[in-house]
């Protein structure tokens, strides 16, 4: 039976904010990742920038992620069992800071 909350890799029970979908479904092609998990998400002042993802630090179960547009910021965790190469990867990617 299928989840009716993920697709490929990505849990969709919550929103995920506009234009960040795409990337995190570039992100979920990798061998490395298990899971992505879109957490909180939290408005900020518009600031006109394209859509990009912050890495931030590992986890207990991989790394924890801040996907950003113009005018809302995400929690995203990615659920792996190599942290430290799949932060080497996502820094590869020209949508990463």
């Amino acid at each position: 039976m299928a989840n009716k909350y993920r697709q490929n890799k990505i849990k969709q029970e919550h929103t995920i904010i506009e234009d960040i979908l795409p990337l995190l479904e570039d992100i979920a092609l990798s061998k490395l990742i298990k899971s992505i998990i879109p957490g909180r998400i939290n408005r900020r002042k518009g600031s006109g920038t394209p859509a990009y993802i912050q890495l931030k630090y590992n986890t207990q179960s991989g790394i924890k992620l801040i996907a950003k547009n113009s005018d809302s910021l995400q929690e995203i965790f990615v659920v792996t069992d190599y942290p430290d190469r799949t932060m080497t990867y996502l820094k590869k990617l020209d949508y990463t800071k």
